[in-house]
């Protein structure tokens, strides 16, 4: 029968003991003249075999330590994590897994990641748990050059007004076309649910490898799938009429002529009220960018070292997508996640991968057509 770590613990302080006693004895008799070396050599005899002992107890005592401390692991990852950033990991990578397997969820997964208990009992949707939700939300997605300078939330069935401050005099809106806009289209925006969804292949050699591996897999997926979703509704130069009031080429923002890329940015920014000016960015891509240095710079070095900010006048936020320059106040488009995140799992039969795959909600507003321009090039004849 294989001895339990309690056992080898006792065994080894028991013959730890004795070994200390025989260490001291020797230590004792060795400062007596009066003992024989005959007793001094037998002692030592006796301390070598003890040592001996000890050893190898304290090797299979290690061993056992070392299995049982992996089969907790094995077992019980999150109990076994060291710091709340482990049990988190191992909190998520479980949840992946007993998804795509089809597992029950455990109790002290779902508490770690704040899940809903028990989706499945009546058959309803499987929403996607708490922690999990927010930090693919709300987390800044590198891929998603907007982040950061747009309004993001996560409010189910949300309405809000198009401009957050009021005044008791109604005509405090000192710029005409947003007036205008407000007569003609009302102040308050109310988001709907455009459905989407983002699917994370997993291939077996992920799927069972490292928690950390596995949970980093997953969630660059998930995050790469929601910001393509993002630019694609915000530059979309057509689409479908469910989602063209989203991008900023369908909405009906007007457009800035000027002979050049340059001269037309600096005209919109110059054309817009001073209410948007003031906090304005340009959006543009970085192939336009590289036009306009080549224009101004006449072959001086210098222009290219100058930060965009410098040159235009304006923070520039560089995307592929940006097709046509847009100028204004960023902080009137609103992205709206509408209620939780659903998750199931799936297999593509084709290449043999898991799926993890995410099921949301979501609608973006320009709040205020008039907080922005589009700089077009109209070559001078």
């Amino acid at each position: 029968m294989k001895s339990t770590v309690y056992d080898l613990k006792a065994k080894l302080a028991t013959v730890g003991e004795q070994l200390q006693a025989v260490e001291n004895e020797l230590v004792s008799k060795l400062a007596n003249p009066a003992v024989a070396m005959e007793e001094i050599n037998k002692l030592e005899s006796q301390k070598a075999d003890l040592q001996k002992r000890f050893d190898l107890l304290k090797e299979a005592h290690d061993r056992a330590v070392a299995e049982q401390e992996a089969r907790i692991r094995r077992d019980n990852p999150i109990g076994a994590a060291a710091t709340d950033k482990e049990r988190l990991i191992a909190a998520k990578a479980e949840f992946i897994r007993a998804t795509i397997q089809g597992r029950p969820i455990a109790d002290e997964v779902r508490n770690v990641l704040r899940a809903i208990p028990s989706p499945n009992t009546t058959g309803g949707d499987k929403f996607l748990p708490s922690t999990l939700s927010e930090q693919l939300i709300y987390e800044p997605f590198v891929t998603n050059p907007l982040r950061g300078a747009i309004r993001v939330t996560n409010i189910k069935g949300l309405e809000i007004p198009k401009i957050a401050y009021t005044l008791d005099d109604d005509g405090f809106i000192t710029d005409e076309e947003t007036a205008k806009e407000l007569e003609l289209e009302g102040d308050r925006v109310t988001f709907g649910r455009n459905k989407f969804k983002v699917k994370a292949a997993i291939s077996d050699t992920v799927l069972h490898g490292s928690d950390l591996a596995l949970v980093q897999y997953v969630e660059n997926a998930l995050r790469s799938g929601l910001a393509a979703k993002e630019k694609k509704v915000t530059f979309a130069t057509s689409g479908p009429d469910a989602e063209k009031h989203m991008s900023f080429y369908q909405v009906g923002i007007k457009e800035v002529e000027g002979a050049d890329l340059y001269e037309a940015i600096l005209n919109a920014i110059a054309d817009l009220h001073e209410d948007f000016r003031e906090r304005a960015r340009v959006v543009m891509r970085f192939a336009d960018w590289v036009k306009i240095l080549q224009k101004l710079a006449n072959s001086s070095v210098a222009l290219y070292q100058a930060q965009p900010e410098q040159i235009i006048g304006k923070p520039v936020i560089f995307s592929d997508a940006a097709v046509t320059p847009i100028v204004g106040d960023l902080s009137y488009v609103h992205l709206n996640y509408d209620g939780e995140l659903v998750y199931d799992s799936d297999k593509d039969v084709d290449s043999g991968d898991y799926l993890f795959v995410l099921t949301g909600w979501m609608d973006q507003h320009i709040l205020l057509k008039s907080a922005f321009r589009l700089a077009k090039v109209v070559p001078t004849v």
